[in-house]
């Protein structure tokens, strides 16, 4: 199967920017400031630098005027001034003739984190998906990022809902079709903050195919080729393999009875470590391009 030619840089997410907080969860809005600017540096740069034309996707948030705001300060503290807002609320805003043009032209794509089930349900098979979808696949030059609800919607397979203090029990994970940038992938953010391996394990669990990639806040994984993920950012993800699982009960087990599961793979990456979607490989550094070759070839 061929690899995607563009980029993914998917990021855990930091304090609330308009999340859809968990049940039994305070809210806040009053801190509206963006993750560290060090992953803002990397989204520039992977997208060309300071002349890259960012478009800024506010469709997860429920306080889109702030986010974008802030979104457009923060660009603009490291030079990157093209920076646009798309507040598309609905699907008929999805069909806006000038959303699709922008999207046609621009140097990369950012989705804001709120609620992922916003993202899937406005763009799922609209023109500005598939277009956002063709250039990922088929231009070097594109970068698609996403932090909190904009990273977990990206794969195919997407968390929409699951409590992180009851997530041991069946049933009480729910999952959906996601943007479908990437397939065998599941993303869940604001990882360890949240508590929230146990509702990845789950969605791992009855997704064995699937690699699950918990991220932390202030930190992301980018993702070339489909395959080759380097971790950036201050602080780490988990990644959860369940392709050696030699037992599990959870599709015996009624719904809200605790699970269990034999021989789950965990890893730990911190920045510059690397891992291998296809291969289920992690590597302690994740030099693009020669280093990552010379590891598969001398294994």
């Amino acid at each position: 199967m061929q690899h995607p030619l563009g980029k993914l840089i998917a990021i855990g997410g930091a304090e609330d920017k308009g999340t859809v907080p968990e049940k039994g969860e305070v809210q806040k809005l009053t801190n509206l400031n963006f993750i560290e600017l060090g992953i803002l540096h990397r989204i520039v740069n992977e997208s060309g630098g300071h002349s890259a034309k960012i478009e800024v996707i506010t469709t997860a948030s429920m306080i889109p005027n702030e986010v974008g705001e802030n979104y457009l300060n923060a660009f603009g503290k490291i030079g990157c001034t093209d920076v646009s807002i798309m507040n598309i609320r609905n699907r008929a805003d999805a069909q806006n003739e000038e959303y699709i043009h922008r999207i046609k032209n621009c140097d990369a794509v950012m989705f804001s984190g709120g609620n992922q089930l916003r993202l899937s349900t406005i763009f799922g098979g609209t023109q500005l998906l598939q277009i956002m979808l063709h250039r990922y696949t088929t231009e070097s030059t594109f970068v698609v990022a996403g932090t909190s609800a904009g990273a977990m919607a990206m794969s195919n397979t997407m968390i929409y809902e699951g409590n992180a203090a009851r997530a041991h029990l069946k049933g009480e994970v729910k999952v959906t079709t996601g943007l479908g940038f990437m397939d065998d992938v599941i993303f869940d953010s604001h990882f360890e903050k949240r508590g929230r391996f146990g509702r990845l394990a789950q969605v791992v669990a009855t997704n064995p195919s699937c690699i699950g990639i918990g991220l932390g806040e202030d930190t992301g994984m980018l993702i070339t080729e489909g395959n080759k993920m380097e971790a950036i950012g201050s602080g780490c993800v988990i990644i959860i393999d369940g392709y050696d699982i030699r037992y599990s009960n959870i599709a015996d087990i009624p719904d809200g009875n605790p699970y269990s599961i034999e021989n789950l793979k965990v890893h730990v990456c911190e920045k510059g470590n690397g891992y291998l979607v296809d291969e289920r490989k992690f590597l302690p550094e994740a030099i693009e391009g020669s280093f990552i070759k010379k590891q598969v070839e001398v294994e």
